[in-house]
């Protein structure tokens, strides 16, 4: 033994006299020589090692005087050729490594005289061409040649070698396979082929009736032939991955076979036949392929199939048909796929990946009761007791009160959770109430402010009044949000399990998302031009610029920025909707963790959002600043600018808790759960749409002069059609009136003043408007005497 020594050469004639020695070990030497008669004297050695060395060529002569050597390895050299009847003289030599090396190119007679060779690895070198010297060695086994770089198999590539069991070539830039290549090895037990990307049919394995483990991965077959089973079986294992196949044939005679993979495919449907009678087969994967259909009766002759992938497909439904045995069932990736599955169906699985979280509502534990007393409650009342509701969902989950069976636990994913609910949208009553009652705030105060600015007559649509009432609108559409979320849920009320997957991919929850998100960001965008608008106006009144109630921002300005606004409001909106955002049960864009794109847009979309209210704090502080104030023009200026001031102090209070749980979840900070996360979603989110309207409605006198305007001018259109028919029913003549007629005079004479008053205030505030508000109370009284004469 004299491996890892600083050999440089084997002595010439250190081993003349060991005529017994069986092995030799110079491995892990630094030998680049082998001298001629060095192993003269070595009659009986079976054993050579001398690997891990220099040699740069094989040892032709040397090795020549080893006639019962049986196994030699010469891999780790830096051997580039091997010469034709470089091994002419070893007949017993059974095993022959001469992997690790640099060979390039071997000799057509090389192997000449390896009778009994079985083993031959030329692993990882640099051999370009198949080495098609391997056809002389009729006793070969093992073969392999992975990791070079061979780029084609010619036709008959291994007519020689009739005794294969097993063929390693993988790792090759193999790009064509001769269809024949693999015909008559009759014991071949395991064949891999991997990217052989110009390979279009399936190869001829005529007389190739043991082979055992099939793969041919990364090619562009298209079909199966129907003799598939017919030539092969003795198949185990088969994998056709990351090829074109369409469509299969019938894998009936293949009775041995226990795992195919056909993932990544273009399969579409799957007849009742293709897998009849394979009564061992365990692992059948399917996923990614194009898989609409799915016969009936497909899976119903496989007792030991345990483990079906089926994720990432077409499909609309799933017949369970044949799947008791199941341990292991995926199915995530086929959004059409909405339907329940019963878990008296499938009563052994143990690990499900289903497209939606409300599926596994059968399979887990999840919205137990959170509370001891609705438990008491629960058994006090008896099951007769329960609403029809409970009763289905009862029947469905066969957990939630059945505990005398003890039940394994279940893997299921998505895992259901407060944003993917099982029984309520809404989850607890707190957060139902709220829910509702900002709804109803919303639409109903934000109308007023609508109404108030754009249709009262009391004033004109000056700027900055009109950024308030467009403001109101978007705020009203976060106010439809939660409306529909409101209302989802009491029609979905303890069994939103039934309903969750079909309302999550509907249009009405995809609309909703875009109004909530679109309105948030569209309403922080009008803020921000309006507390711009506000110190401007400021400015100027302060430089004497503009004396003017508008300030110094022109309609035209306002109204380039209201464009302006809203077209961001679209750019930030849309992106997550196209770009596919993972959607929850409230309808909100949820950015994905495995997207870089998508969580670098969350986190833009966020700090954005905060420069917007830090600009609009930092001007609202100058504006403030004594030394930079300035009087208001008039009071509705400074009505005005201090409803704006209320707007972003309530608003940036408002959006810290927002603030804060986004870059919490988007950094994956453990700051809150998911129950709280949602809360903040469903309250305090939508809270500014409250707000708004309320401090302008309750804290703003121009808003209830505006309101009482409004309502004047209503009452007296709905008064006039009834003034013009009494002042019509009076022409009639009468020549004697009674008492009642008089009284009646009376009446009408009133009512016809309280009209007319009525109608001359609308006038008289209309010429207010175009005058401006002077000298209106002398006004208004000469205009009412005129109408009483």
């Amino acid at each position: 033994m004299l491996q890892n020594n600083q050999l440089r050469s084997v002595p010439a004639e250190a081993f003349n006299n060991l005529h017994n020695l069986q092995s030799l070990r110079l491995d892990a030497n630094h030998i680049s020589s082998v001298p001629v008669g060095c192993f003269s004297g070595l009659r009986s050695l079976r054993h050579l090692w001398l690997d891990d060395n220099s040699l740069t060529e094989v040892p032709v002569e040397a090795l020549s005087e080893l006639p019962a050597l049986q196994a030699m390895t010469l891999a780790l050299n830096h051997i580039g050729h091997v010469p034709n009847h470089a091994f002419s003289k070893l007949g017993r030599l059974v095993v022959l490594h001469l992997n690790n090396n640099r060979i390039v190119s071997m000799g057509t007679s090389c192997f000449h005289g390896l009778h009994s060779l079985e083993t031959l690895d030329l692993n990882y070198n640099s051999l370009v061409e198949f080495p098609t010297a391997i056809r002389s060695l009729s006793h070969l086994k093992e073969l392999g040649f992975h990791s070079n770089n061979i780029q084609s198999i010619p036709e008959h590539a291994f007519t020689g070698n009739p005794s294969l069991i097993t063929i390693f070539f993988y790792d090759n830039p193999i790009q064509s396979v001769g269809r024949s290549a693999f015909q008559n090895l009759p014991e071949l037990r395991t064949l891999s082929l991997n990217g052989a990307a110009e390979l279009t049919e399936f190869p001829d394995l005529t007389g190739t009736r043991s082979l055992e483990s099939l793969t041919i991965t990364g090619a562009q077959i298209t079909s199966l032939p129907a003799s598939v089973c017919e030539q092969l079986p003795n198949l185990q294992l088969l994998d056709l991955s990351y090829n074109q196949i369409q469509t299969l044939p019938s894998f009936t005679g293949c009775e041995r076979i226990q795992k195919i993979d056909l993932h990544h495919n273009e399969i579409e449907d799957i007849e009742e036949n293709t897998f009849t009678g394979l009564m061992s087969l365990r692992s059948l994967d399917l996923s990614w392929n194009r898989l609409s259909s799915v016969k009936p009766n497909s899976f119903s002759a496989l007792p030991a199939l345990n483990k079906l992938d089926l994720s990432s497909n077409q499909l609309s439904s799933l017949p369970l048909i044949g799947l008791q045995s199941l341990t292991h069932l995926r199915l995530a990736g086929n959004d059409r796929l909405m339907e329940l599955i019963p878990r008296e169906e499938l009563p052994r699985v143990r690990v499900m990946e289903l497209p939606y979280a409300f599926q596994c509502c059968a399979f887990v534990s999840c919205e137990r009761r959170s509370s001891s007393w609705e438990r008491d409650d629960a058994e006090s009342a008896g099951r007769d007791d329960f609403s029809q509701v409970d009763q289905d969902w009862e029947d469905f989950l066969m957990e939630f009160e059945d505990e005398p069976k003890p039940q394994l636990s279940v893997h299921c994913s998505p895992t259901p959770g407060p944003f993917r609910p099982c029984l309520h949208l809404l989850g607890s009553w707190m957060i139902r109430g709220g829910v509702w009652l900002i709804a109803a705030i919303s639409l109903v105060s934000n109308s007023l402010v609508v109404l108030s600015v754009f249709f009262s007559p009391a004033a004109s649509v000056t700027p900055p009044k009109l950024l308030i009432g467009l403001l109101a609108l978007v705020n009203g559409l976060m106010g439809v949000w939660s409306g529909w979320l409101a209302a989802v849920d009491a029609w979905t009320f303890g069994s939103f399990f039934r309903y969750g997957a079909k309302w999550e991919s509907s249009f009405l929850c995809r609309l909703g998302g875009f109004l909530c998100v679109f309105a948030s960001q569209t309403g922080l965008f009008l803020l921000t031009v309006a507390a711009l608008q506000r110190c401007m106006a400021a400015d100027a009144r302060r430089n004497k610029s503009d004396r003017s109630s508008g300030g110094s921002s022109s309609p035209l300005s306002i109204r380039l920025s209201v464009c302006l606004c809203f077209l961001l409001g679209l750019a930030v909106t849309l992106p997550p909707l196209l770009a596919g955002h993972s959607s929850t049960s409230l309808c909100l864009p949820m950015p994905s963790s495995s997207s870089s794109s998508s969580l670098a847009f969350s986190v833009s979309l966020v700090l954005f959002d905060s420069l917007c209210f830090l600009v609009m704090t930092l001007a609202y502080t100058r504006l403030y600043c004594p030394a930079n104030k300035a009087p208001p023009a008039s009071e509705e200026e400074a009505a005005l600018t201090r409803h704006v001031a209320w707007l972003l102090f309530s608003d940036c209070l408002l959006y810290l808790p927002v603030a804060f749980l986004s870059f919490s979840s988007l950094l994956r900070l453990p700051a809150a759960g998911p129950e709280a996360a949602k809360g903040v979603l469903l309250l305090v989110t939508p809270l500014p749409a409250c707000v708004n309207p309320l401090l302008y409605l309750l804290f703003n006198p121009l808003a209830r002069e505006e309101l009482a305007a409004l309502a004047k001018r209503t009452c007296g259109v709905l008064a006039l059609p009834k003034l013009r028919q009494r002042g019509g029913g009076a022409g009639g003549g009468r020549s004697r009136p009674s008492a009642m007629d008089s009284t009646y005079d009376e009446d009408a004479e009133k009512q016809s003043c309280d009209s007319t008053q009525a109608l001359v205030v609308i006038k008289e505030e209309e010429e207010e408007v175009g005058r401006g508000r002077g000298n209106g109370e002398t006004q208004h009284s000469v205009a009412f005497v005129a109408a009483q004469h």
